[in-house]
């Protein structure tokens, strides 16, 4: 099921009319149920890896705090849980592109290797909760968070439908004293969740959905036969297409939890008003950013081992998270070229002698270049192999001379983004991501007949699942 099909909120509406009527604990079981109704459309035998995680970190959590475990019993259950997650994805997502990559490394080495080859359908969703069940075991682990009392309520904690596909990455922290205690939908909640929910259908079927029009029509040409300017509609067309595509569920994600009486975190802040990389990944997937930063990044050493260490950490830090999009040696060197990109900019900046903050020019000028940054590396996000993207990257220093199919792209790039980055700008200003909701009526009124006019009027004739779906 689709965020934006009739199917979804068909689903929605009688989960939510069922949800009102009953108590706390009947609640939960109907999210439960709902949580595994909504995963198993997509394919039921998946259902059974959920399962099979929540069972085990469920019990790895209570017995790392019995009252007889030890510091060496309470780190096995702890690398039980690991090994469990973490296998469970490297034999899912990881297995083929290990083989094939080192069948490929024996081939350039004279050998002929007679490697077995693996096709394994990857299920929907895995990295995220994944990542949302390791947090829960790894907090315990340091003591950070006592284990939750009922497995149904932990069930429900790993499987919450509005976010269980492509996240946000919700902590145990924060998401399991919402589910245990009871919930009650406010006035508030309903209009947060009606702002969310448009919003978000806008930024996906408006601007991603369309954008992904132009860029596969570009993205299927061979690089060699494209002009500059054709590379560069592409370039800047992945990236409103991915911002408006996961932006929009995230949005969505929050806007259904919000009706359900749940607050999920904020997932995106303006990613592309960044002035540099660390401001990027402070704004961009903050759920995964984050999750990085606390469980991998400063367990690493952070930046307590001097500069050199720092940037090694960075980078290892970065390279991970590029292989956690997906696994192909495209992610890996996006990955890298992130990696590097904030390692060269913490060592110009400890080497400023007297940092200023920029004025209006000076952070305008830091906006453009991140965002020509980031564009040029979501190059390898994009393609579907390195010298694809290697061939759309030298395309770019070719002839810039306009053509009947960029005047329209950048057209539609320009009718379709730009009233998404002017309203994000105005939020920017006015430092609160709900700031239309706390005006006066009438702006919000206008702004939700816009969107639903664009919604109405501007569908994409062809819709497009969401990306983040095949992470």
């Amino acid at each position: 099921m689709l965020f934006n099909s009739y199917t979804f909120w068909g689903f929605f509406a009688v989960v939510l009319a069922a949800y009102r009527i009953l108590p706390h604990r009947a609640q939960n079981r109907l999210l439960l149920l709902a949580s595994y109704v909504f995963y198993g459309t997509w394919d039921w035998r998946f259902l059974s890896l959920i399962v099979f995680s929540t069972v085990v970190d469920y019990v790895a959590g209570h017995a790392m705090v019995s009252a007889t475990s030890t510091e060496r019993t309470r780190k096995r259950w702890l690398i039980l849980s690991l090994c469990t997650n973490l296998g469970l994805l490297a034999v899912f997502k990881y297995l083929g592109f290990f083989v094939e990559s080192a069948a490929s490394l024996l081939a350039l080495m004279g050998f002929e290797p007679n490697l077995w080859s693996l096709r394994i359908i990857l299920p929907v969703g895995i990295s995220f909760y994944t990542f949302q069940t390791l947090s829960y075991t790894i907090d315990i682990y340091r003591r950070q968070l006592q284990p939750c009392d009922s497995f149904w309520d932990f069930a429900l904690y790993v499987s919450f439908f509005p976010q269980l596909v492509a996240g946000p990455i919700e902590r145990a922290r924060q998401l399991l004293p919402q589910i245990v205690q009871p919930r009650v939908v406010s006035a508030r909640d309903f209009q947060l969740g009606l702002y969310c929910i448009l919003l978000g259908l806008f930024k996906k079927v408006v601007v991603a959905d369309n954008m992904a029009l132009v860029v596969n029509h570009i993205f299927s040409q061979p690089p060699g036969s494209l002009s500059a300017l054709e590379a560069l509609l592409g370039v800047y067309a992945f990236a409103f297409q991915i911002y408006g595509d996961f932006h929009g569920y995230s949005l969505i994600a929050q806007g259904t939890a919000f009706w359900l009486g749940v607050r999920l975190m904020d997932n995106f802040r303006h990613p592309y008003f960044a002035t540099s990389p660390q401001d990027f990944w402070r704004r961009w997937h903050i759920s995964l950013s984050t999750w990085l930063r606390d469980y991998l990044y400063i367990p690493l050493g952070g930046n307590r081992g001097g500069s050199v260490a720092t940037y090694r950490n960075l980078l290892t830090t970065m390279i991970l998270g590029g292989l956690w999009h997906g696994a192909a040696w495209t992610f890996v060197i996006w990955g890298v070229i992130h990696g590097g990109w904030l390692a060269i900019h913490r060592f110009i900046s400890e080497r400023r002698s007297t940092p200023s903050e920029p004025g209006w020019g000076g952070t305008a000028v830091r906006m453009f270049l991140t965002f020509q940054m980031v564009c040029v590396t979501w190059l390898f996000f994009r393609a579907d192999s390195v010298p694809q993207a290697l061939a759309f990257f030298g395309a770019l220093f070719g002839s810039y001379a306009p053509s009947e199919v960029t005047v329209l792209g950048f057209g539609l790039l320009v009718f379709f983004a730009l009233p998404m980055l002017l309203y994000e700008a105005w939020v920017e200003r006015r430092g609160d991501l709900f700031a239309i909701t706390t005006v006066h009526w009438g702006w919000r009124v206008a702004l939700y007949t816009v969107i639903a006019f664009f919604l109405l009027w501007f569908p994409a004739p062809v819709p497009s699942e969401f990306i983040y779906f095949q992470f």
